[in-house]
């Protein structure tokens, strides 16, 4: 049993968050996720040619949150973005793992970040809440850091954090890697349309889990009236 939930701070402090969760089994790393990853990368490529990120909406309300936070959005920047920016001037993302990869082109395609944890590296559940500042954060080149007290963290019951400053960085502790096999992904926005965006993301993510690995995955619609879900993995 897992969960993730978001603390009713969180929710006060960011009233027009919707979030999707996505729980799903049996991943491995052999699996094609080749013709959907060049599916949502065109659609990102075909937006970007109209606008820079930086014009988004979806963007620009993460922006506008980091900047409630006390953060410089140009120097912290939500997942979606650095993936958009990346996408913008390589013409493509490299290539990691065939769920990371989906992860990454479906959210440059929404614009919306997308976080994927390994199950198994989650202690109980996700908390979605500002710091204590005692909390450990790993690098993906496995250092440890301890975040900010007030910053904004995924925390577990052993007291690591999956992620920093919310959708800026997550952790090398719980990244997906070829012997993940249960993996709970997290999508979060604040735009105008994210209340019928959000949906749309977790359908086509989810979709596109069970034709590649099979079995059917797992979704939850969290809001500031529904702001914890509970998963069998």
């Amino acid at each position: 049993m897992t969960y993730i939930q978001h603390a009713a701070d969180i929710w006060s402090a960011h009233p027009d968050l919707v979030a999707g969760v996505v729980v799903a089994t049996g991943i491995t790393p052999d699996g094609d996720t080749g013709a959907d990853v060049e599916e949502f990368s065109a659609l990102a490529r075909a937006r970007l040619a109209a606008a820079p990120e930086a014009e988004f909406p979806e963007i620009q309300a993460w922006r506008r949150a980091f900047s409630r936070m006390g953060l410089k959005p140009t120097q912290y920047r939500c997942a979606s973005e650095a993936l958009l920016r990346r996408l913008r001037k390589e013409g493509a993302l490299p290539r990691i793992h065939p769920l990371i990869d989906l992860c990454n082109a479906i959210s440059t395609a929404f614009a919306i970040p997308v976080a994927a944890l390994d199950t198994t590296r989650v202690s109980k559940g996700l908390d979605v809440r500002p710091a204590h500042g005692d909390e450990t954060y790993h690098t993906l080149s496995g250092q440890a850091e301890h975040p900010d007290p007030g910053e904004v963290i995924f925390a577990d019951a052993a007291g690591h954090a999956h992620a920093r400053r919310w959708t800026n960085r997550q952790s090398g502790h719980s990244a997906v890697r070829d012997t993940t096999a249960s993996v709970l992904i997290v999508m979060e926005a604040m735009h105008g349309s994210a209340a019928e965006d959000v949906p749309r993301l977790m359908d086509a993510l989810a979709s596109r889990l069970s034709r590649t690995w099979g079995g059917t995955p797992s979704t939850a619609l969290l809001t500031a009236a529904v702001p914890r879900a509970e998963f069998s993995v």
